[in-house]
């Protein structure tokens, strides 16, 4: 298949009130998997010391929790076909919830790692399935905004857990933090069940073929999805922006932490700021992007900036930290949204959406996956500068390809 670049009509069908609510119960689908995500590095100095980790076993167990994530992404996509959106959704939260309670009740590393493990299928599910919610109930031409608001999701997770889970432990133990994940997850189940439907045919804007099994649509072709390079330009570009992103925050709080003498509450709550400012600016993007009727540069321009940002984490002092914080929330993130809107338009048609999506969540926890236990090895045989420094060729390899793209 020879991809085209996608074009908008300049008019675009009005978004249902519905679909709103129906952003609502994604969200907070959404919510879970990376809530109980980024636990691990507000309390990464507890479990070290609990468990006996280095550095390179205390990125694994970051890594590990992206392995479900990329092994479950192209399957995603047939599961979202055969079961449909909801199903799919359920079985996403569900997974992180026991996943999360085994890890509470862990009382070796070899549990506590098993856990980590099954909740990453629910992340690997739910990165497919919520944007393919979202593509059936808003038109393309206004669906950078609500991309932009469930990304934010990941941001909010990530705050909530840097700030909560240094507080949890503190008044507990770090058990409290994981029987608070699952609960949470526990929760997002209950509201996804009651909330979510698929539109009725008045409130659809396109025939939505694939998200419901109902439907009995013929096969699709995973050779004509996947042969798009677009597709896959796009998803390189994403996945080096998860590598490098959750490398660095994965183990920031620990350096703070160790090198700058922050208490752990301190060091986690700074690095949580970057997450603060990107929940912002990720929605400024997504609208700005269908404003201005362009993807491409709103993934490509704040990469550039993203890789100058990796010369200084590990240098800087005093009030540099937070500014570099803020600084970096600003322009990491509208690189999420931007790209995961981008990816139903490069498929061209809705019923390949759910394997362009797949594509994306897959190459989106290869990066998960080996920026943590990348940056844990290259810490055991360099210093923490140097780490940072290895993250810029990520990042010019993410521009160079997003460049090559055929996106709007």
């Amino acid at each position: 298949m020879k991809p085209q670049a996608p074009t908008t009509p300049r008019t675009a069908a009005p978004t249902p009130g519905y679909a709103w609510v129906v952003l609502l119960s994604v969200y907070a689908a959404t919510l879970a998997a990376p809530l109980n995500q980024m636990k691990v590095p507000p309390v990464l100095p507890i479990l070290r010391d609990a468990f006996g980790l280095d550095y390179s076993s205390a990125g694994m167990l970051m890594s590990i929790f992206s392995i479900m994530g990329f092994v479950l992404a192209i399957p995603a996509g047939f599961i979202l076909q055969k079961i449909g959106i909801k199903a799919t959704g359920l079985v996403s939260v569900g997974t992180v919830a026991v996943g999360a309670a085994m890890g509470a009740v862990s009382g070796s590393a070899a549990l506590l790692f098993t856990g980590r493990f099954i909740e990453g299928a629910g992340m690997g599910l739910i990165m497919v399935a919520a944007p393919s919610a979202i593509a059936v109930w808003f038109p393309a031409a206004r669906r950078g905004l609500p991309m932009a608001i469930w990304t934010s999701s990941v941001g909010l997770a990530s705050i909530a857990a840097l700030n909560g889970a240094p507080a949890l432990a503190g008044l507990y133990s770090w058990r409290a933090v994981w029987w608070a994940g699952a609960a949470v997850a526990a929760a997002a189940f209950v509201l996804f069940a009651l909330l979510f439907r698929l539109p009725r045919p008045s409130e659809a804007h396109e025939i939505p073929e694939v998200l419901t099994h109902a439907a009995a649509p013929p096969p699709v072709s995973l050779g004509r999805a996947m042969a798009n390079r677009s597709l896959w330009f796009v998803g390189i570009s994403f996945g080096c922006f998860n590598l490098t992103v959750m490398a660095w925050t994965t183990f920031y709080p620990d350096f703070l932490h160790a090198e700058r003498a922050y208490s752990l509450a301190g060091a986690s709550f700074i690095t949580s700021m970057m997450m603060v400012i990107a929940t912002f600016s990720g929605m400024l993007g997504g609208h700005l992007s269908d404003r201005i009727g362009s993807r491409k540069w709103l993934i490509a321009v704040p990469f550039a900036f993203l890789a100058l940002v990796f010369l200084f984490p590990f240098s800087v002092t005093g009030w540099g930290i937070p500014a570099l914080m803020v600084f970096a929330g600003l322009v990491a993130g509208p690189i999420a949204p931007v790209s995961l809107a981008a990816v139903p338009e490069i498929m061209g048609s809705p019923r390949l959406a759910g394997i362009g999506l797949g594509v994306a969540a897959l190459c989106q926890n290869l990066g998960m996956f080996i920026g943590p236990a990348l940056f844990g090895w290259i810490l055991e045989v360099a210093p923490w500068t140097v780490a940072g420094y290895l993250m810029i060729p990520l990042c010019a390899l993410a521009i160079a390809v997003t460049v090559m793209a055929k996106i709007r």
